[in-house]
């Protein structure tokens, strides 16, 4: 078979299903079904520490103004360990070395930050926009510049995340490869 280094970063199908979503369903059958208890074995307290760990780690820095982001950042990490941890598996894919995964994450929370900084902090925002002391010829030049850089960095750090992600795996297929031709 004519295989490309390039390959392992195909989705896998079976019968024109791709397999990421059977992957990505798989760890939701790893949760307890509901019960009369709080815990009910050892598999849930160990979640329930990790979720109590990952929250605990989140939230310290922050003001209780902030813990209100507090289940959709622990749910974003989980969600992020979870399928980070299927591309250490055989034969398996790893959403996150792609650009469209990368993306779909990054604008959204992106966008609401932007947005929650502008809401609650609106000259400290646009403040960002200006450096101090600028001189005054330089000052329309500068807005334009900061406000194209403040829009494009969701897709620049995308770029880079998936270029790095996909970087590593090359470097393992290449060295992988390496290793069995010696």
């Amino acid at each position: 078979m004519n295989m490309s280094f390039f390959d392992q970063f195909s989705s896998p199908s079976f019968l024109g299903i791709p397999l990421i979503l059977i992957s990505m369903t798989f760890p939701a059958l790893l949760l307890p079904s509901l019960d009369n208890r709080w815990i009910t074995n050892r598999l849930s307290t160990l979640q329930l520490w990790l979720v109590n760990l990952i929250t605990k780690q989140l939230m310290t820095p922050l003001d209780k103004k902030g813990h209100k982001w507090a289940l959709i950042l622990t749910s974003l990490m989980i969600f992020l360990l979870l399928i980070n941890l299927l591309g250490l598996l055989p034969y398996t894919f790893t959403p996150t070395t792609q650009l469209s995964m990368n993306l779909a994450l990054a604008f959204p929370l992106w966008l609401a930050t932007l947005l929650t900084g502008l809401r609650n902090q609106p000259s400290a925002s646009l403040a960002h926009l200006l450096p101090e002391g600028t001189p005054t010829l330089l000052i329309p030049a500068l807005i334009l510049i900061e406000t194209t850089s403040l829009l494009i960095r969701p897709l620049a750090l995308g770029v880079r995340l998936t270029a790095n992600l996909t970087a590593g795996h090359l470097l393992i297929q290449l060295i992988s490869t390496a290793t069995t031709t010696l």
